[in-house]
This record gives structure tokens, C-alpha cells and sequence, in this order.
């Protein structure tokens, strides 16, 4: 038992480990200072309002910047967000390197700590055909971990013939987030691309929390090489639908096109849709990393500020 404990102990390390560098070096990269380009930094400081207490002003930021900061505490919660993760099988794919599962998680881990660091409040949700859950969103430590706890379990135990119902899910998460929110959708969004009542319905599930006020960035996540190049080897191959167990046997070479279009058609009718929902939907290639989701996320972000 206490094996089992010290090495979930060391996963956690590893996980947060993880997010600080991925966030950190984003960071670095993007300016030398803390006060040019994106306001990734405001969670230790705000600007101070004039008439309010002097007593958090920062003395020595003021000599450097020659503008009046205040610090934040703990408390000080700038935004609340929800991240929802997508665990179905689909999500599984591919079997070799990371999978879109695992990418989704790190990246999600990395986003968890870059909101820590900025003290905004953030939950999560995880499904798959149901809702499996939905956390509480907080800032602190404490709550950190617990989640990263959550992402462990998700990594660790990877759903079999389980598929999505992404549609019912957010209609779901939309009556019980009743205060303004950020949603930030991880799923490869392939529930409803050749079925069009489907998509129909999932578009009623997305307005449904533009309805509630809510701002929402969906990160399509995919594998460029494999689901959207459709890059395999000139021979026959036998496919197996990982959500249900359907098996094919097909040339890639005669049907590559067809699949591309069809692809390509649903991608479209999605970006047009959620376009007019002011929606951001942005790919999320696993071969890009994770410095590109969190790029988009400030960009959102700072347009929020």
C-alpha cells in the first residue's frame, strides 16, 4: 500500500514538474519583462486604484516601472474556468508516442498552473457518453493537486469501446456553472462529423452556454499525421474503430481523398458555427506541443482583461 502511495506521489511530482516547464519556458520566451506583451503576470500584481490602501503597493516595482502595483493575494481570484476533458476511446488514438488523451492531459496540466500562477479559480470536468464528474473551482494549492490526482486517474486508466456524447455533456456542465465562466473544451470532436442531426444538436449544446453567458475556446486535438493527413503507409491496412469495435480492412491510398473532403466539410460546417457563436476553435496538432494551446489561451485571455 505504501508503494502504491509513493509512487502516485512521484506521478503527481512529475505531472507539476511538467506544467511548471512547459509554462515557464512559454513564458520566458514570450518577453524578458513581466509588464510587456501578454499580462501573464498579474496574478502577483494588478495596477492600483487611485484611493484604495497603499499598504500592498510594491515599493520596489514602482522604482523599476515608475507606476504604481498592487500585490494580489490568494483570494483574489480574476476569472473562473472550466476545463472539460474529453476520456473516450477516441482519445486513445494513436497507439504509438502520446496519444491525443495524454497530450490533452499535460496540456491541461500546464493551463492548471499557468492559472495558479495568475490566481485565477479553475475546475474540472471529465466525460465521455456521461458527464464522470465536475469539480469545484478554487485557486489554491491544495486544489491543484487534487486535480492533478484527477488527471493521474484519467492517464492511468483509459477508457475501452467507450464512446462520446459530447452534445448531452454540455448541455449538462451549462446548468451547473450558473456564475460567467471561461469553458475550455479538450475533444477530438469527432462524435458528430458524418451525421448531421447530430451536429445539429451539438450546435444547440454549444449556444447553450453562449446563452449562459460563458466565453468558450474548443481545442480540436488531433494527430496531423495519422487523422488529418491520413498519412499511412501505401499497403492495405486494417482499421479498428477504437469507441466501437468496428473493423474495416482498406487501401488508404483509395480512399485518402474522399476521407480528406469529408473531413475537411465537417471542419468547416464546425469553425462556421462556432464563428457565428464567436466561438474559438483552434487545432490542437499533438506534433505542435503544448506551448501553442497555451499561446491561444492568453490571447483569449488578454482580450478578457
Amino acid at each position: 500500500m505504501q508503494l502504491k502511495e509513493d509512487q502516485e506521489i512521484r506521478q503527481l511530482a512529475n505531472l507539476e514538474l511538467l506544467a511548471r516547464q512547459v509554462v515557464e519556458g512559454f513564458i520566458t520566451g514570450l518577453h524578458q519583462s513581466p509588464f510587456h506583451g501578454f499580462s501573464v503576470e498579474f496574478a502577483e500584481h494588478r495596477l492600483y486604484n487611485s484611493g484604495e490602501s497603499v499598504k500592498n503597493i510594491d515599493w520596489k516595482l514602482l522604482a523599476r516601472t515608475d507606476k504604481l502595483f498592487v500585490k494580489q493575494f490568494e483570494e483574489e481570484t480574476n476569472l473562473r474556468c472550466y476545463l472539460l476533458l474529453d476520456t473516450s476511446s477516441s482519445m486513445n488514438f494513436p497507439e504509438k508516442g502520446i496519444n491525443k488523451l495524454q497530450f490533452s492531459i499535460y496540456a491541461i496540466a500546464s493551463l492548471m498552473y499557468l492559472f495558479k500562477k495568475q490566481r485565477d479559480a479553475f475546475g474540472l470536468c471529465t466525460f465521455s457518453d456521461k458527464l464522470d464528474g465536475i469539480s469545484q473551482v478554487k485557486s489554491t494549492n491544495t486544489h491543484l493537486f487534487y486535480l492533478y490526482a484527477e488527471l493521474e486517474k484519467a492517464y492511468n486508466q483509459p477508457k475501452v469501446n467507450t464512446a462520446t456524447n459530447i452534445t448531452k455533456v454540455l448541455h449538462q456542465v451549462a446548468g451547473q456553472i450558473h456564475q460567467r465562466s471561461m469553458v475550455i473544451i479538450f475533444s477530438d470532436m469527432l462524435e458528430n462529423s458524418l451525421n448531421p442531426e447530430k451536429l445539429q444538436a451539438l450546435f444547440a449544446a454549444i449556444q447553450h452556454l453562449k446563452y449562459s453567458k460563458h466565453e468558450v475556446i474548443i481545442f480540436n486535438v488531433c494527430d496531423k499525421q495519422k487523422e488529418h493527413d491520413f498519412n499511412f503507409d501505401n499497403r492495405p491496412h486494417h482499421f479498428i474503430d477504437i469507441e466501437s469495435g468496428e473493423q474495416v480492412k482498406v487501401h488508404p491510398g483509395k480512399i485518402r481523398e474522399s476521407y480528406q473532403s469529408a473531413l475537411q466539410k465537417y471542419h468547416h460546417e464546425l469553425e462556421l458555427k462556432c464563428a457565428q457563436y464567436h466561438i474559438d476553435i483552434i487545432d490542437a496538432f499533438i506534433e505542435d506541443g503544448y506551448q501553442h494551446v497555451l499561446k491561444e489561451y492568453l490571447i483569449k485571455r488578454n482580450k478578457m482583461v
